[in-house]
């Protein structure tokens, strides 16, 4: 879970990191249809809930994956917003596709 002083670029670079992680990425491609508990996403990956704890964390704090609690399970599911900011950032880069070259340097006299 970001926190309110958790800056625009500080979220981008959270949620480019937590993304850099195949089973996180696993993570993500469970939850792309349904929210799950997270019993059901360890039986999924085959890993113990305290990998997996560790994993949701990262992706939390990214903001990229939202957490609710029922009873005593924990359900995760995608945080849209926080995907839509990332893709937003990548976007920028599709309209600077013809980048100028630098101008060339002076040898210093």
């Amino acid at each position: 879970m970001q926190s309110p002083s958790t800056t625009t670029p500080d979220l981008i670079v959270l949620g480019f990191h937590a993304l850099s992680d195949p089973l996180r990425i696993s993570v993500i491609e469970l939850l792309r249809n349904k929210e799950l508990c997270v019993c059901d996403l360890c039986d999924a990956l085959e890993v113990s809930q305290s990998k997996l704890s560790f994993h949701l964390k990262t992706l939390r704090e990214a903001g990229l994956v939202r957490s609710r609690q029922e009873g005593r399970w924990i359900y995760y599911s995608l945080n849209i917003a926080q995907f839509a900011a990332l893709e937003q950032y990548l976007s920028e880069f599709r309209r600077l596709y013809q980048i100028l070259p630098a101008r060339l340097c002076q040898e210093p006299s």
